[in-house]
């Protein structure tokens, strides 16, 4: 895949992007498994070729602050995921080039300066 002189604040954003999704997945781990409403467990039939029976134990449900959280985590996703797509930079490639430009950018962390 060829190098691709990505403007900074594109780096930039991209970046941020990968931050803001990177905390959203940890904090997201620490949630209840049901969402927002509050449910009850639930215990489902044993697999067919196995003992394995999966089951889940009440969930409360998301307080205010979680949900205020998750709710701050996704407009902020919006918001930087727009600032990416929307770049004046993708103008100046077409067809494959833009696609394997994107790919690259979303792996330019990964790279050394030179490589970016």
């Amino acid at each position: 895949m060829p190098g691709y002189d990505f403007p900074q604040d594109l780096l930039d954003a991209q970046a941020a992007l990968d931050e803001v999704q990177a905390e959203r997945d940890l904090f997201a781990q620490s949630l209840p498994w049901s969402s927002v409403e509050p449910l009850p467990g639930w215990k489902a039939d044993k697999h067919l070729h196995s003992d394995y029976q999966p089951e889940r134990g009440d969930s409360p449900g998301y307080t205010p602050e979680q949900v205020e959280r998750v709710t701050g985590y996704r407009a902020r996703v919006l918001e930087l995921t727009i600032v990416v797509i929307t770049h004046p930079y993708w103008e100046t490639l077409s067809g494959p080039d833009r696609v394997q430009a994107r790919t690259a950018l979303k792996h330019a962390h990964d790279a050394t300066g030179s490589e970016a």
